[in-house]
């Protein structure tokens, strides 16, 4: 573990921004605007189970698994920690607050939000904002229907909720059953430094707004703008927004990325566009780095992009033709511009990349300021052994995977599941549990990452010794879908499992 003082020294030298160095709060997807995934609050030990409290009234289950993504808990530096709560079978919403310590209620809030189609129910993630936020009292900002957006207080047991149709209220309470009927937020939203909102929408059918799938915002005043995905494409038939996926804010707060796509399984872009008009500046038709074929974008995924402290920005991908690749995917890499396409990661598909940044690992010798971590599954169908791991890749050096023959980002550190896979051990017997996470914490100061897997277990890797050094059961074990994990301001740890938000702690 880093002293607070040894720490302090090597962020100065380490190339990370102001904006990283002060992010000790969980404020959305991946933990910030940049879906980075640091926390720079030191996280407690994990021993127990402090609270627990259901995310999901109804869970979706098939046999065993669980069909739902889960949205990010949120987290206030005054310690609020506030998630979305499924109340039905396949929709239906709360959000609630919780002091992340002991699991005291705070508020609920209602919400007439709905999910978009699909076949994994999607993530629900509201954000926490950040201009019109002071540190005792942020706001919030959750998902509405109708393609709405509902603010309030983080803190206040007892506060007004405000609602806002970017496309204009006016219109929302002229039509307010064809709207939500018809027009459904379709990502999580992301906190912009202006104190705007970003997300992604889907349109289900004709609408009094006359909308088409896209990208909306609503500033800190309220007003409410929007860009078709096929404007940001430049395609019309590339026109709608990848469900699950995040828009991810620059350092600056002057542009976004988002992956927009023709249809589930369909060939996407990866498009750079300014937060202020929409105008486009980047994109980049998303192809599987092996064969040239486009990639294929599954609107179920989770993938959401991943700027680098130098720019770069990633995300991930399905391979194509499928699963030549062992349902694997890719995690491709570009420059910042997205005119340059960088060595791609060897997994990718359903995980949003975090930064480790390369002070982390001791005998790292290369020339990169951060590594990546990712979930590195090898799964036990489509010529894997079931040998599932996580892994910390080097962005700037490369090495041939053995399985593709592709050149691949090199693999710094990694680490098989513990835990045995009944279901492949037949065929493959050292086949181990898949990892679930999608969204993982990097722990600097305690130079480890917390994640979680489908044995149902909390972990910390350690990433000086390359060993899980603490690991709590806090479930039996399922198939589920790929999870977050989050850091509290008092270092509590936040897993999702089994339908369940816990935290844990020494």
């Amino acid at each position: 573990m880093f002293s607070s003082l040894a720490l302090t020294a090597i962020l100065a030298g380490s190339g990370l921004s102001a904006q990283l160095r002060g992010n000790n709060v969980w404020a959305g997807h991946s933990g910030d605007p940049q879906h980075t995934g640091i926390s720079f609050m030191a996280s407690q030990d994990i021993v127990k189970k402090h609270w627990s409290t259901p995310v999901d009234l109804v869970p979706r289950y098939s046999g065993n698994s669980l069909l739902t993504h889960y949205g990010v808990p949120i987290i206030t530096r005054g310690n609020i920690l506030i998630t979305p709560v499924k109340q039905t079978l396949t929709d239906g919403f709360k959000i609630r607050a919780f002091n992340a310590f002991n699991g005291d209620p705070v508020w609920t809030a209602d919400t007439d939000y709905s999910l978009p189609p699909s076949s994994w129910l999607p993530s629900m993630s509201p954000t926490l904002l950040t201009k019109r936020a002071n540190v005792f009292d942020p706001g919030v900002a959750f998902q509405s229907g109708g393609g709405r957006v509902s603010f309030r207080s983080a803190h206040s047991k007892v506060a007004t909720i405000t609602t806002r149709a970017f496309y204009g209220d006016a219109i929302y309470n002229a039509n307010a059953s064809n709207m939500r009927s018809n027009v459904k937020i379709c990502t999580p939203l992301t906190a912009c430094p202006d104190g705007s909102v970003l997300f992604g929408f889907t349109v289900l059918g004709t609408n009094a707004a006359n909308l088409t799938s896209g990208i909306a915002r609503v500033s800190a005043d309220g007003v409410g703008s929007w860009v078709s995905a096929a404007t940001l494409s430049g395609d019309s038939a590339v026109g709608r927004v990848k469900t699950n996926c995040a828009p991810a804010i620059t350092a600056d707060g002057t542009s976004f990325y988002v992956t927009v796509h023709s249809g589930n399984f369909g060939r996407g872009m990866l498009v750079k566009a300014n937060l202020s008009n929409y105008a486009v500046t980047g994109r980049v038709a998303l192809k599987d780095p092996k064969t040239g074929n486009d990639a294929a974008i599954d609107a179920d995924g989770t993938a959401s992009p991943t700027i680098g402290t130098d720019g770069d920005v990633y995300i991930g991908v399905l391979e194509n033709p499928f699963p030549h690749n062992g349902y694997r995917g890719w995690l491709l890499h570009f420059n910042k511009d997205l005119t340059v396409a960088k060595t791609p990661g060897a997994f990718g598909w359903d995980d949003t990349a975090s930064l480790v940044p390369s002070f982390m690992i001791p005998d790292y010798t290369g020339g990169s300021p951060y590594l990546l971590f990712i979930k590195y599954n090898n799964y036990g169908v489509g010529g894997g052994q079931g040998l599932n791991r996580l892994a910390i890749l080097d962005p700037q050096n490369s090495e041939i995977d053995a399985r593709s023959g592709q050149m691949t980002m090199k693999v710094v550190r990694s680490i098989l599941n513990p835990t045995t896979d009944p279901e492949y051990n037949q065929t493959y017997p050292n086949a181990v549990r898949e990892w679930c996470v999608n969204s993982a914490v990097v722990d600097v100061t305690r130079q480890s990452v917390l994640v979680t897997g489908e044995d149902g277990i909390l972990y910390r890797w350690n990433l000086a010794t390359n060993r899980f050094d603490q690991s709590l059961q806090l479930t039996p074990g399922i198939g589920e879908a790929y999870t977050p994990t989050a850091v509290a301001a008092d270092g509590t740890v936040i897993a999702i499992a089994n339908a369940v938000l816990y935290a844990v702690g020494k």
